[in-house]
């Protein structure tokens, strides 16, 4: 094993020697110092897992087939990948685009990819065409490798070799034949601050910017994500993301693989909440992370007893509201921990295992992450403000950029994360909101946020967003865009209701003052776009139907 090796097993072991005392583990961790030639696929993955019978990849179906891959398995699986590609003329720095399902192909695929030194862009499969003929000239894609079904989406575009999980078929080479490849171990071609990874920010409020991560800055940045989710040697991990997000990479590549974990993935057509309750004890889930949104469709579903080996339980990707935390800790006695990273990032802030969790928190900040809360109108650090991360020295677990020019620092010298917090004395960070979201109202900050934690506690609200609707008096007031639950109508009872249960709950000058029943414009990934529904709230085209506060008498007093 090689000296990186050896540095990425002690920093590991320390974070796992230390679960449960996330202060000293804060005191004592430090990244490993790695310099020169370094490939996580090679030094880490390969290292641990050659010859090794432990399971790597757990694949299973709502139906229930599956499939079973040891970390040896993969290794080899990969490596044939690896000098098919290259054979294929795909080498060192060409940038690959992945658009593919939870299948084993993704996995060998990136295993692949990183070992000949190219560069991964993992990518939705719910892009379109015209998506694609953007995405591929801004990344300067080498090669597609992508399932028969998507094969018409790339008809019209030149340049790439297209590779296919099927059967050659014209412009479209076949992944299958790797496995008439050597299995011959990689050489390592590629330096620590060599790009690995491409990925698209989501574009909640503009276009999307790409991230570029490094040998280090993913791969072996997540081990503050090993620390937060608490994946031990020898768990099950299932992380409820698709491919195409960093989520996906947090949680169900590196932060498992790190800790010499199985991944487990649990494929579905549709999402139902009843099954995946059911497959979290069939298959003796450990470890599980999932969006909010999950979680409250699992509380709907009517949780039951807890699966027998479910030890840890997180969630990401949006705040999770105190009600939602609650509600699982009276049913199975597990706290939800919650956590925050973005795209940009490895998980940096977190409600580490073993610690008491304030609800509505985010948890502290994460071993070996360094981070400034500044004051977006005075610029000096401060108890309420904007997450910022000092760029001298560079931040281990942050990008090396933005492709294309965009700039990834203000004039200050810092990463600015956009994202807004306050800071408790014990040092609990608490979101408050994006930067762009954040409005005023009666000369009053509003965050959405809290707003809407309040409105999904109504049994008639599965979402709901907040954003500043005109106002001649106010200038602005708070507007809720809700999607119901089953079973209830978008009538002015229901408005009512909600409008009743939001005043019992906010001060007076963060009430909902209006309430229109509507789906949420939403990123590919899921988030809500706001800027949508801010630039509704502004088009003089656009009819609106809504529910007002004043309509109501007897919101009145």
């Amino acid at each position: 094993m090689s000296d990186a090796t050896d540095k990425i097993r002690a920093a590991r072991d320390l974070l796992l020697g230390l679960a449960g005392q996330g202060d000293e583990a804060r005191a004592r961790f430090e990244w490993p110092e790695i310099a020169g030639r370094f490939n996580w696929a090679i030094d880490w993955f390969d290292a641990i897992g050659r010859d090794r019978d432990d399971l790597a990849l757990w694949i299973r179906d709502e139906d229930g087939a599956e499939e079973k891959y040891t970390y040896g398995e993969l290794v080899t699986r990969s490596d044939r990948l690896a000098h098919w590609l290259r054979a294929n003329g795909v080498g060192k720095g060409d940038a690959v685009m992945l658009m593919l399902a939870n299948q084993v192909e993704l996995w060998d695929a990136m295993l692949a990819v990183m070992k000949i030194g190219g560069i991964i862009l993992p990518t939705a499969q719910a892009l379109q065409d015209y998506d694609l003929e953007d995405r591929i000239p801004r990344a300067d894609i080498r090669a597609v490798i992508a399932n028969p079904v998507d094969a018409e989406k790339f008809a019209g575009i030149d340049g790439p070799i297209l590779i296919t999980t099927g059967d050659a078929d014209g412009r479209w080479l076949s992944m299958v034949e790797a496995a008439d490849s050597p299995a011959e171990p990689c050489e390592v071609v590629t330096e620590v601050d060599d790009p690995v990874l491409y990925y698209f920010t989501s574009g909640t409020t503009k276009d999307p910017k790409l991230v570029v991560h490094t040998q280090l800055s993913y791969p072996v940045g997540h081990l503050s994500t090993m620390y937060f989710i608490g994946v031990r040697p020898g768990d099950v991990h299932l992380n409820v993301s698709s491919p195409g997000w960093g989520k996906h990479a947090w949680s169900s590549f590196f932060s498992p693989w790190l800790a010499e974990a199985t991944v487990f993935s649990y494929n579905y057509t549709r999402f139902d909440a009843a099954k995946m309750l059911a497959e979290l004890e069939d298959s003796q889930v450990t470890t599980f992370c999932a969006p909010p949104t999950v979680w409250r469709m699992m509380i709907q579903a009517n949780l039951g007893a807890k699966p027998s080996a479910l030890r840890d339980i997180v969630g990401a990707g949006e705040p999770l509201n105190p009600e939602v935390i609650s509600t699982v800790e009276h049913a199975w006695g597990l706290t939800i921990r919650d956590g925050y990273g973005q795209t940009e990032t490895t998980c940096t802030v977190g409600n580490a295992p073993g610690e008491r969790v304030k609800p509505g928190a985010k948890g502290k900040v994460m071993p070996g992450v360094k981070l400034q809360i500044i004051d977006p109108d005075t610029g000096e650090e401060s108890r309420q403000g904007e997450i910022t991360l000092p760029l001298e020295p560079w931040p281990y677990n942050l990008m090396s950029g933005y492709l294309g020019g965009t700039p990834t620092a203000q004039a200050d010298g810092r990463y600015h994360s956009g994202d807004l917090v306050t800071v408790d004395d014990e040092g609990y960070l608490t979101y408050v909101g994006r930067t762009d979201d954040v409005f005023k109202a009666s000369d009053y900050k509003i965050s959405p946020f809290e707003l809407e934690s309040v409105l999904i506690e109504h049994p008639a609200v599965v979402e709901a967003a907040i954003v500043p609707a005109p106002d001649p008096i106010r200038a602005a007031v708070p507007k809720a865009y809700v999607t119901l639950a089953a079973g209830f109508e978008a009538t002015a009872e229901t408005a009512l209701s909600i409008l009743q249960h939001a005043k019992e709950r906010l001060a007076p000058y963060l009430r909902v003052r209006r309430i229109e029943f509507s789906g949420l414009p939403k990123t590919l990934s899921g988030k809500v776009r706001r800027v949508i529904l801010r630039a509704r709230e502004h088009d003089s085209a656009i009819e609106v139907v809504d529910y007002r506060y004043e309509q109501f008498p007897e919101l009145r007093g």
